[in-house]
Order: C-alpha cells, then structure tokens, then sequence
C-alpha cells in the first residue's frame, strides 16, 4: 500500500508558476455548547467569476493547514474542523489548464497523490470534520466534502458533480470509491458516469440531499449559522445523521455486480468502447465495493495519471477550451452595437420545424411572435403544439403560471401576410427547395419594414441564391438550426456576398438571446457541419453499394467515437432529408462526394432499418435488402479500407472547406461539429484526430495544428 506521508511532493511546489492560488483560511468559531469549531474557508481572492480550484500549491497549502489543525486537534484546543468557501462556491475542482501542462506520468500521479493526501486529513484529525457546501462544488469541490465526515449544502447552490468523465478523466481524488459507498452503486452510476455523458448534467442541492451526498440542506439566509448549530448538535448526539443510501452486505454482493453489468453494457451500446474514461470510471465503481479507502486511492492514482499523458485528455482539453471561450466570442461576428432590436418575430410556415422556431423565440425574448401558413387550419395547428408544449412546460414547474400566460398571449397565428409589417425579424421554415423559398420571400418581402431582417432555416441551399429574387438581398441571412431545435446548441449563421453588416450583427445577437452558439459560415453547399456529415454518410453510402454488409460499414466507424453510427444517424435525421443532402452535395462537388438514386427508394420506405432495443441498427427491413440488392456490387470493402476512406475525405474536405474560407480557422469546424453532430470531445471534434490518425499527413501533406495536439505520453 501506498505510504502517502512518505512521498516527496516538493516537485509540485514550482509546478505552475502562474496558479491562482486558493488560500486555507482558519478562524476559531465557538459553538453554543461551549466546543470550538475551527473553519477552515477556501478562498482564491477573486470574485465568483473565478471560483475556487486546486493547484499543486494550493494542495500543499492545504496539508499544511490541516497538519496544523490535527496538532490542535491532539492537544484539545478545537473540538471539530469545518470547510467552506468564498460566496457562491466551495470549490470547482482542478484548474484543467494546469492539468494540461503536466509534463510527466509521473508527475500526473503525483498531482493524484497528492489530492488523496491532503484530503484525506479530514478523516483523520482525530475530531470530526464538516463540509459546508455553500455553493458550487465541482470535482474536487465535492470530493473535499466527500473526505469529511458530514456534509451540509446550501440550497441555493449552483450546481454539484463529478464531471470528470466529460473531459475525459475519472474523479481522481476520492470520489471513485468514497460516492459508491455512500450513496450505493447505481446512485454513483448515475453521478459519476450518466450525468457526464448526459451532456454534463449536474445535481441541484435538493438531489444531493435526496441521494444522500450530503446531509441536511438548509436555505441560503443562514446558511453557515444553521451549518454551524447542526455541527454542534451533532457533536453533543443531539442529532443523530442516517443515511438510508449507504450498501450493505447483500448490495454488495449481488445488486453491486449487476448494476456494474448494465452500466457496460449501456456504454457500449451509446458511445462504442473507444473513450477510455467513462470504463476506467466504471472499473473504478466496480473495485469500490470491497478494500480499503487506500485501495481505492491508489486504484484512482494510477486511472488518473493514465488519463491526463493521453491522447483523448488533450483533445477533450482543445474541445472543452473551444466551448468555454472560442463559443463564447464567435470569430466574424460585426459588432454587436450594429444590431437591430428585435421587438417582434415573424415565422413563416406552421409545420414542426417552424412551431419549435417560434415556441423558442417566445421562450427567451419573451416578444410577440406571428406565424404564418397557406391556409387557417394548418395555422391553427401549429399554434395548437406551441401552447401544447408551454402547458408541458407549465406542469414540469419549469415556466409559473404567469409566464405560461403570458407565453400564450404573446404567440399569434394568421393567414394575412400583412401582419408582418412590423416585425423586425422574419424567419422561413417552409420546403427545402429553393423556388419555394424564393416565392415565399418574394411574398413577404412586399409586407416588412425595409429595414427588417429576413432569415432563411436551409440546411445546405444556396442562401444567396434563396435571395435573388429580393428587392434587398442585403438584409438576408442564413440562420441554420439543428433539430431538436430546443436541444441542438449550434446555430450555423450563413453569410452572402450582399449580407450588410446590420443583418449579420443582428443575426448573432438574436441566437446568443434565445441561448445558441452561432458560428459563422461562407454561403458555400452544406455550410459546414452538413457539409462532413454528408461526406461521413457518403462513404457509408458507397461501401454498401460496392456490396459491403450494413454491420460491417458500421463497425468501421467504431474508431471515430461517434455517438451514433453512421445509419442510426441516418434513421434520427430522416432518409429523405440524407437524400437531400447527399443530392446537394454530389451535385456541388459530384468528385468527391456519393449519391445514389436507390437512395431516395430506400427513403420513400415507412421503415429503412431494423433495430434492438436500446437502437442500435441491426439490418436493413427486407424490402430495403430488396432494394439495396437490386444495385449493390460484389466488392465489399473491408472495415480498414471504409475507415481510411472517411478518415481521408474527411480531412481533404476540411482543407478545401478552410481554402475557401468557409470559415476562419479549423476550431470553427471542430467546434461547430462539437455543437452541432456531437463529435466527442475525445477526438476534440473532428482535426486533432485527423492528425493523430495520420489522415491530413496522407491527404494534403500537412497537419491542421502545429505542433499535433496530443498526449504527453504520446
């Protein structure tokens, strides 16, 4: 076993010169029974913008004070410790840009040994400890609670997690083995495996309370003063702590096992067995049931520091720098000054694409919006579904009674095109064709206001074509969501050669309102993310009709780490919107990308494909065999020679794609990537794979980053 006191942790002290170090900050707090408390308060001198973290300086720090602490502890000056925060935050764990820079394994396992180390004091001080989590407790946040013997939260609490898995690590100190234990095997599950992959959800302070993390919640007024008298009485037996969530034997042996068993079985069936984090997470889980805490410890030293030198932690560390800072200052967008106040919204169409459109605007600018349609009765259903949803709303507590009325009141549905006259931002969701469009604007350009914004949904037409037909072309705009419209958080905002700049300013400002990364694209065929996709779908196209059986195009794709495969992507988006893709693109660029008229066949089916439970696509229906045979070839490829195809095109498109300046830099694809196809943050979108797979050496000669963003033990 590990001799944590005996290791040398004097290589972390200069480690990261720059680190904004969170202080350990103790005052003696006498308790009304007479007993001293002291509390200990993180605190990093910043204000809530820049919360708590735990550097190597910050790590000694706490040990020191926590030795100290144990000293008085022993000598009978303090009769308990407790540990808090700044306002608003205890802690949010690591700072992953100093993580990052770790220059060894070595030194990664001593940055987790080192945690173990320090944290683990406040199990043995001799007196019992407290964790007063009065805010955001993230990571190590929440394990610093977890090493404490009791826990209170306050409930008004931003969030708590362990979100390693996200970022491609496990929770690396304590966590892994104290939550187990605490809360039993499936409650763990969900916080340290399912939330994570759930794109990062997070537990509210009343679903910590619920599952055991902590025990007892109290309302933000008197948050420390009630932690304080409840610490006190649970000192004196007063109260006595339960927790109702912690295993016993029989969990142990037979409940443990299982759930182990199903949580393997729903990773490989939802992101394929390439991310190495969520099963070093779960291996993790499974060791907790049985050992010692020091096992468990060392197991989380050696996942830990195997993670932070590889290749995926550098890529998810790329990724999750794009969404945190690149995302949130989008590359080409005109000052936000230029602008035009959006006051009221116009949609034109009824359908579902054009309901979710206004039901998202009403939501987050809370302005009058108007839709239209060819005739009442399609008008009227669409209203139907948007206060159908708001009433949805309503009964899940997420919108009170006043704002649902209010919702309700705001949206209007007409057949008179004259009611448009004074929106100032007017959106089609009508038939992806362009002629459709054409008329359409050409209908409504005669009701606007000359200086109102038009705004086209396409997914791959020509926006400037879609506009040629306008008086002002100046003032449109590709505006391209992603379905599910309120889920999808990528919004491709498509520039003609006569945008304006107003337009454009507008554009930007209405999709941060209603809660949407925009990302700048150049009017060319598919933009950007449908543009990939469709090269991606395309070489799954081509290798079934050379005669290649559905599973094994399939389980080519397995390296990538996608989400989905390529035909359970296929089957959510809809084969004919595929064949539509693939149609615009083949004819854009007919040497590079495939389309096949059996394809619009396969699409006009009820059911393509045949699936399990958990959607995993296992063949093809028998009259999409019939099909599909009646063209298919009789040289199937092979799983290598697919993957090195897509692998290829992929990187030769997104070098064309930054020659044509579709976009401004290669983030700009990998991120929207990210956001809008849910490429894993392991492959940090879609570049930094391409160059560790050797695809852009292969295709131009070159990598997309210089140097290659790869692990330090590469």
């Amino acid at each position: 076993m590990t001799r944590y006191d005996q290791i040398d942790f004097s290589a972390l002290e200069n480690l990261v010169p720059d680190e904004v170090v969170t202080r350990s900050l103790v005052r003696d707090v006498r308790l009304s029974s007479g007993k001293v408390l002291a509390l200990v308060t993180l605190n990093n001198g910043r204000d809530h913008t820049r919360p708590n973290t735990f550097g190597p300086k910050t790590i000694l720090e706490l040990i020191r004070t926590l030795d100290a602490l144990a000293q008085r502890a022993k000598s009978g000056e303090i009769q308990a410790v407790g540990v808090t925060g700044k306002q608003y935050i205890l802690a949010a764990g690591a700072d992953l840009s100093d993580v990052a820079k770790v220059p060894s394994k070595e030194i990664a396992k001593l940055i987790a040994q080192g945690g173990h180390f320090a944290f683990s004091k406040l199990g043995d001080l001799g007196v019992p400890s407290f964790a007063f989590v009065n805010g955001l407790a993230l990571g190590g946040g929440l394990e610093i609670a977890l090493q404490s013997t009791y826990r209170t939260v306050d409930a008004s609490a931003a969030a708590i997690a362990l979100p390693e898995v996200f970022l491609g690590l496990i929770p690396g100190w304590g966590g892994a083995y104290l939550l187990p234990n605490l809360i039993g095997i499936e409650n763990a599950l969900e916080v340290v495996i399912s939330n994570p992959l759930k794109q990062n959800r997070m537990l509210k302070p009343q679903q910590a309370f619920e599952l055991g993390i902590v025990d007892t919640i109290f309302e933000p007024a008197n948050f420390l003063e009630e932690s304080l008298a409840w610490a006190d009485g649970v000192l004196s037996g007063a109260i006595k702590v339960e927790r109702k969530n912690e295993p016993g034997k029989i969990e142990r042996l037979t409940k443990w096992p299982i759930a182990i068993k199903i949580a393997r079985g729903m990773l490989e069936s939802r992101i394929g067995t390439v991310p190495r984090a969520p099963y070093l997470a779960l291996e993790l889980l499974d060791k907790a049931k049985s050992g010692t805490k020091w096992e468990g410890f060392e197991r989380e030293d050696e996942a830990l520091s195997e993670l932070i030198v590889g290749d995926q932690f550098a890529a998810s560390m790329y990724a999750f720098d794009l969404v945190q800072k690149r995302a949130k200052r989008p590359v080409g967008a005109p000052d936000k000054a230029l602008a035009k106040k959006v006051s009221k919204v116009g949609v034109i169409g009824a359908g579902l694409m054009a309901s979710q459109f206004a039901l998202l605007f009403l939501r987050k600018l809370r302005v009058p919006v108007v839709i239209t349609d060819i005739d009442q009765a399609r008008v009227d259903k669409g209203l139907a579904y948007i206060r159908d949803e708001i009433g949805k709303l309503e009964a899940k507590g997420r919108l009170d009674a006043d704002t649902a009325n209010q919702l309700r009141a705001l949206v209007h549905g007409t057949t008179d095109k004259s009611e448009y006259a004074d929106c100032d931002f007017v959106i089609e969701a009508v038939f992806e064709e362009v002629g459709v469009k054409q008329q359409v604007f050409a209908d409504i350009e005669q009701h606007i206001a000359e200086d109102a914004i038009l705004a086209t949904n396409t997914s791959s037409l020509s926006v400037e074509e879609i506009g040629a037909k306008l008086a002002h072309p100046e003032r449109l705009v590709g505006f391209h969501f992603f379905n599910p419209v309120a889920l999808m958080p990528l919004l491709e905002i498509v520039k003609t050669p006569h945008t304006n700049e107003q337009s454009l300013s507008t554009a930007f400002v209405v999709a941060k309102a209603i809660g949407k990364n925009a990302i700048l694209s150049k009017d060319a065929p598919g933009f950007i993310v449908n543009r990939l996709l469709a090269k991606l779908l395309g070489e799954a196209a081509r290798a079934i009709y050379e005669g290649t059986p559905l599973t094994t195009v399939d389980k080519a794709y397995a390296p990538l780490g996608l989400p989905m495969t390529p035909f359970q992507l296929i089957d959510l988006v809809g084969w004919k919107v595929a064949a539509h893709v693939q149609d615009t693109m083949a004819g854009a660029f007919p040497d590079r990308f495939f389309a096949s008229e059996n394809f619009h066949e396969l699409a006009n089916l009820d059911q393509v494909v045949e699936k399990d439970k958990n959607g995993r696509v296992t063949g093809w229906t028998k009259p999409a065999q019939k099909l599909v045979d009646q063209v298919a070839g009789k040289t199937p490829a092979s799983e290598a020679e697919i993957l090195r195809r897509v692998e290829d095109g992929l990187a030769t498109e997104i070098k064309i794609m930054l020659d044509e300046g579709v976009v401004p830099e290669v983030q700009d694809i990998d991120l929207a990537l990210i956001f809008g196809a849910g490429w894993p943050f392991i492959d940090g979108g879609a570049s930094p794979y391409l160059d560790r797979s050797g695809a852009a050496e292969r295709a131009f000669g070159d990598t997309f980053h210089h140097p290659p963003i790869r692990g330090i033990g590469a």
